[in-house]
């Protein structure tokens, strides 16, 4: 069983769940910005000496802990609370949580949902802390929450622009592997047109090119390779139509009763005797299950003209309200023919087709014969 793949909307709570990193464009364009402000607050710490130093020193060590928010945001979140701490120790408060303010783009930006959570209470507690501090004299700390309000949206919007583009990337991913996993089913399917057509004439005249020294035999011979190569002709003009995404005119009609009367003629031209049994054109065999056993008789005829030794062939269709099944028997040779070549290409492609069309297939020796059974269902 396939593992739970989550839905889109489990995908976009998980991402509210775990941090998120800054992009090389957005960490380039915080940098310069933080050394402008690094920059203004040791400038402004250099010409007006008369207000002190605390009060720059603590405003740009502020700033400065942005720059781990650009890797780190936890330990930024928590170096900016002790800057804050000392701040209020030293009655310098203001400016650091100003800074704090501004950190709310970059936690909603970049942190998890505990982290975020964190933040909000931590930096509600310092506006108190503001709000109360001297002699009791309030402090109008509304300037700071609206602050943290925009740099808070500003941060999400990022945020959820982020995820928005990889996702994008993600589906562009996808859509192209899509693509290239049907051009490689196309080149397959060619593939395996090119194997069960061409193969199948190519051993007809091969054959038959063995039996042109025999004067009684030879006018038959010709024309059976006179028509193999035609019909071959005819097959490769098909594929190359298709792989040329040209007409589709010539496409094979998949006809059973057809196939087995093709295969019979080639069998018998071969010198063995056909018998065929049951009724290959009856009315309860699907469209589907008829160009699938098309396809299995011709296959399994290349492999009788191939190896076949002497005797009579039975192709045999069985229907019932159920089921048809194809039955194809063959005699073994005494001694395995090794002049023909064989990869094996054609028992798997049969087997494939029977079981993508939910069907059982099975071959093997049965006795004195090779037997090919293909069984699919009628409805």
């Amino acid at each position: 069983m396939p593992p739970h793949l989550p839905s889109r909307d489990d995908q976009g709570r998980l991402r509210l769940n775990r941090g998120e990193r800054l992009t090389t464009v957005e960490r380039i364009v915080m940098l310069a910005f933080l050394a402008v402000l690094v920059a203004f607050d040791i400038l402004n710490a250099v010409f007006t000496p008369e207000a002190g130093l605390t009060g720059p020193v603590l405003s740009a060590t502020a700033t400065a802990v942005f720059i781990l928010y650009l890797w780190w945001p936890a330990t930024a979140t928590a170096v900016l609370g002790l800057v804050f701490a000392l701040s209020v120790s030293a009655g310098k408060e203001g400016a650091v949580l100003f800074a704090a303010a501004i950190a709310a783009g970059m936690v909603l930006r970049l942190g998890a949902t505990a982290l975020v959570l964190s933040y909000a209470g931590g930096f509600l507690v310092a506006t108190g802390v503001v709000a109360f501090v001297g002699d009791g004299q309030s402090v109008n700390v509304g300037v700071y929450l609206v602050v943290a309000a925009v740099a808070g949206a500003i941060g999400f919007a990022l945020r959820l622009a982020s995820a928005r583009g990889e996702r994008l990337e993600q589906q562009l991913a996808e859509r192209a592997e899509q693509e290239r996993q049907a051009v490689l089913a196309e080149r397959r399917w060619i593939a395996g047109e090119l194997h069960d057509s061409i193969a199948h004439h190519l051993t007809v005249v091969s054959l038959h090119v063995q039996l042109l020294d025999d004067p009684s035999a030879r006018a038959e011979s010709q024309d059976a390779i006179r028509i193999a190569a035609r019909k071959a002709m005819a097959d490769l003009r098909f594929v190359i139509d298709l792989a040329d995404d040209g007409p589709r005119s010539a496409v094979h009609s998949g006809d059973l009763a057809t196939a087995i009367a093709e295969a019979s003629g080639e069998i018998e031209a071969a010198g063995h005797t056909v018998r065929t049994e049951g009724a290959p054109d009856d009315a309860r065999i699907p469209r589907m299950a008829e160009i699938v056993l098309a396809r299995i008789v011709r296959e399994s005829t290349t492999n009788i003209l191939k190896y076949a030794g002497h005797g009579d062939v039975v192709i045999r269709v069985e229907t019932d309200d159920d089921t048809v099944a194809l039955t194809m028997l063959s005699p073994l040779a005494e001694t395995p023919r090794k002049d023909v070549p064989s990869s094996g290409t054609g028992l798997n492609r049969m087997a494939e087709r029977v079981i993508g069309a939910s069907g059982d297939f099975a071959t093997g020796a049965e006795g004195q014969q090779w037997r090919v059974s293909a069984r699919l269902p009628v409805i």
